[in-house]
């Protein structure tokens, strides 16, 4: 898949058939949206181009209160990729493109750069300075420019609907299994194994610090996890600890990984974490030892929970 940075780069050739959103986690209802504009490039002979935002808009205006991405860039770009999409547009969203109208955003984007002959939008979908845009204005738009508008009813389990924020909200409650049936997978954080303070190997419990970035997962806690050598392919059982070691006095967020079988050397090679069952909230400990007892059964009951 084509990764353009930027309208500047986007070389325009023949056209496309494209889709546009936020696409924080691309769980069930983002995949409806993909699966109707991958069917549509078929029918058109049209490459497909999912275009999406850094940072989001609503990150853009909240700032620091922006609530937690449910995947960093590296995994949202993986899950785009897995799909089969083509291309992938990611905008800069500044005050520049905050203040665009809807009909200056759809010439700029749609029209001008792009050239869509068929776009895929949610039912909520808005745009343009201070959301003024709707389908409403893309239809209008598309008759006049020629190009068509396919609007997608929203996914739901059940009565509630399928949302980043809903995924949120059961990862930030340890409720996984909720979360990986709107996701339609495991949730993953996948990265670089970096050094670590060797904190885990004084106890004991060799791990793998996943590199995280500016990420910030909107869970915390220890898990028992299914870890993928993304080189290899080779599967570990393990347990992670999610958050800032607070019995060590951390204040860096980290993802460390035990792999319950074996002791791998990982170092600088990536792996892809999928959590699996969480088991308890990260504690604050009054000595090593006591973390060392609970880190412990914290394997046990990940053996236990992977079978």
């Amino acid at each position: 898949m084509q990764l353009i940075r930027g309208l500047q780069r986007f070389q325009n050739q023949a056209g496309c058939v494209a889709t546009i959103g936020n696409f924080d986690g691309l769980h069930l209802g983002h995949q409806q949206l993909v699966d109707r504009m991958l069917s549509a490039s078929k029918q058109h002979g049209l490459p497909s181009t999912l275009i999406s935002f850094n940072p989001l808009p609503h990150e853009f205006f909240a700032q620091s209160n922006a609530p937690a991405r449910i995947n960093g860039f590296r995994d949202r770009y993986q899950s785009a990729a897995a799909l089969g999409i083509e291309r992938y547009l990611l905008l800069n969203f500044d005050q520049a493109m905050a203040d665009l109208s809807p009909q200056t955003f759809i010439e700029t984007v749609f029209i001008n750069t792009l050239g869509v002959k068929h776009l895929v939008v949610g039912d909520d979908f808005r745009f343009g300075h201070r959301r003024k845009g709707d389908v409403t204005h893309l239809q209008q738009a598309g008759e006049k420019h020629g190009f068509t508008v396919e609007q997608v009813a929203t996914v739901t389990q059940g009565t509630v609907r399928i949302s980043s924020s809903e995924i949120r909200a059961h990862l930030a409650n340890g409720r996984l299994d909720e979360a990986a049936a709107m996701l339609g997978r495991p949730y993953t954080i996948s990265g670089r194994i970096i050094h670590g303070e060797k904190v885990g190997r004084q106890l004991g419990f060799a791990t793998a610090n996943v590199a995280l970035g500016k990420h910030r997962p909107p869970t915390r806690g220890v898990f028992a996890v299914q870890a993928v050598h993304k080189e290899t392919g080779k599967q570990y059982r393990a347990v992670a600890n999610l958050g800032e070691r607070p019995t060590i006095g951390g204040r860096k967020l980290l993802l460390e990984v035990h792999c319950l079988d074996e002791n791998p050397d990982l170092y600088g090679q990536h792996l892809q974490v999928e959590f699996m069952h969480y088991l308890r909230g990260e504690r604050k400990f009054d000595s090593l030892d006591d973390l060392k007892q609970a880190i412990a059964a914290d394997a046990d009951a990940a053996r236990q929970k992977l079978g």
